[in-house]
């Protein structure tokens, strides 16, 4: 088990290394000329010099033996640096994980050691060009090779596409359907009749290797069959769905934040009217302190998520869909605040903010899209709904009563509201037989997100007041301020389920005209705004935390 303090070296001989070798510079050079830097990659991954992939193999094989949250952590760090780098590293374990979790004793030894010991690139080969993220309708094929009544291989044939890592790994885990279905395979570069394409000329992450595969009666022997079973391939790739989207969860964050954290200091130099832009609200309060708070909503969710995970609690599959859709969407909407931020120059190649903006985009498409996790979110919160007569949110809604009873200051009760809100929401929609329309399920999904996310950001906020948070946990804000925060985005949420659920309750005929009062009560739409109440107040209190400076007695100018 990783210590707290072994996780701090760790990050921070990462952040040593990208200060030496990926400055912004090369950065942006290496993208310009849409390059992976396999060699900086390969030093990454190898054990005799930085060693990261240590941290995500089991210690019995030779690594560190990280869990989720060590690497949720790591994650963040890498995207902070460069999410082409980050892709490319994450690729070798999203690739080794159906070995992780579904290959024989003697498979494990052999890959996980290799990748301890040789630090050997993976790649995931799952995606097809038809198919895309479902993985019922691939068509791949195994088919299998027996040699006198006995099986001794098989002959992969198909196409793969979208694959990071796909020119320049060492070995593949291939999805393939056999004779009893989907299955994973391991198949080595130089395989007779697998080949890849060009890299993929890419909006953005243009420092990681993207290629598509193609596999022409490829063959390989009976123990490449992952776990040595057919027929468990989907099995394999769901164990790991809320761990493997948990880690693009954090690439989501630690790129808004990369981001963030140079429109902030920009804003500082940067005179208009006879003062820094740092000191006008039309900046902040709509470029900056927004996407704060709602990375920051993420960011608390990610590790509730994986301490559950840590815990033994399962896969969380559902949680890992919230957590990247939100972390993800939120990365992507502060990226495009801080190109705003910097106006002309944020629009130009020679500033980062304009390159995280494109490379941020990708973690709302890769391992799901956004409208894939909308529809995982709502179908299985839809079932909770069904299952405990339509109260599993009103019963989240009086703990998040109870929470605000002991922290009056951490936001619970305006999470509270949302909840109870969503809840009011899902019942409607139940009666009205409304998600029988696929738009208002995805918004279903949406709502879902932003106000669980509420609930686990006032949490979060408890217990910095108590001082019980996690010891690896990311500490940026104190108590008092990340108090603000949740407060902040807790109204929002609020405001966003109870008024967006409104419009789609009535846009969807399940409410008349003249039952619209009664309707907007039980969304309790009228504390929803009165709870709104002190929310520039407490903009200006996270706003002079960020910037580092006293409280006003007047408000900012305009």
């Amino acid at each position: 088990m990783i210590t707290s303090k072994t996780l701090k070296l760790s990050v921070k001989s990462l952040r040593e290394f990208a200060k030496k070798r990926l400055s912004d510079e090369v950065l942006i050079d290496l993208d310009h000329r849409d390059e992976c830097p396999l060699e900086i990659v390969r030093h990454m991954c190898s054990p005799d010099k930085l060693g990261i992939q240590l941290l995500f193999v089991p210690e019995e094989y030779g690594g560190m033996g990280g869990n989720t949250f060590d690497v949720y952590c790591v994650c963040e760090e890498m995207a902070r640096i460069d999410l082409g780098v980050a892709t490319s590293v994450l690729a070798t374990f999203l690739g080794s994980d159906p070995i992780t979790v579904g290959a024989t004793p003697e498979q494990k030894k052999v890959w996980l050691t290799r990748i301890a010991e040789e630090g050997i690139l993976f790649a995931y080969g799952a995606t097809e060009p038809e198919a895309g993220s479902d993985l019922g309708a691939l068509r791949t094929t195994a088919e299998r090779v027996s040699e006198n009544g006995k099986l001794v291989g098989y002959k992969i044939t198909g196409n793969k596409q979208w694959i990071s890592n796909g020119g320049v790994a060492d070995a593949y885990t291939i999805l393939a359907n056999t004779p009893a279905g989907p299955s994973w395979f391991i198949v080595e570069k130089g395989a007779k009749g697998f080949t890849h394409d060009k890299p993929e000329d890419k909006h953005g992450i243009r420092l990681s290797n993207t290629a598509a595969l193609a596999l022409d009666n490829v063959y390989v022997d009976a123990d490449r069959l992952v776990g040595g079973v057919e027929g468990q391939g989907l099995n394999q790739a769901q164990a790991v769905f809320g761990y493997t989207r948990l880690m693009v969860a954090a690439f989501g964050l630690g790129a808004g934040w990369a981001a963030l954290d140079r429109a902030i200091p920009y804003s500082t130099k940067r005179i208009q009217a006879g003062a820094p832009l740092s000191e006008k609200q039309g900046y902040t309060h709509k470029l900056i302190v927004p996407h704060v708070a709602w990375l920051e909503a993420a960011r608390a969710y990610i590790e509730e998520t994986a301490e559950r995970i840590d815990c033994a609690e399962g896969s969380r599959n559902t949680e890992g869909a919230i957590a990247k859709y939100m972390a993800t969407e939120a990365g992507n909407a502060a990226a495009e605040a801080s190109l705003q931020a910097l106006g002309g120059y944020g629009y130009t190649h020679e500033y980062m903010v304009e390159k995280i903006s494109r490379d941020v985009r990708i973690t709302t498409i890769y391992e799901g899209t956004s409208e894939i996790m909308e529809m995982t979110i709502s179908r299985d919160r839809w079932q909770l709904h069904l299952k405990t007569r339509g109260e599993h949110y009103h019963v989240l809604a009086k703990q998040m009563e109870a929470l605000h009873a002991q922290h009056p200051e951490a936001g619970a009760d305006v999470a509270a509201l949302a909840l109870h809100a969503l809840a009011e929401v899902m019942e409607r929609s139940r009666c009205a037989r409304l998600t029988r329309y696929q738009h208002v399920l995805l918004r279903l999904g949406e709502l879902i997100a932003h106000a669980e996310c509420a609930g686990s950001l006032a949490r979060r906020a408890a217990r910095t007041l108590e001082n019980k948070l996690n010891e690896k946990a990311n500490r940026r804000f104190d108590a008092p301020t990340l108090a603000a925060i949740s407060r902040v985005f807790a109204r929002k949420a609020a405001h966003k389920v109870a008024e967006d659920g409104l419009q789609w309750l009535v846009g969807g005929g399940a409410v008349a005209g003249a039952e619209l009062p009664a309707l907007e009560a039980a969304l309790r739409l009228p504390e929803i705004h009165r709870a709104q109440a002190g929310l520039l107040a407490d903009m200006d209190l996270v706003c002079n935390a960020l910037y580092g400076r006293a409280a006003k007695p007047a408000a900012m100018a305009a």
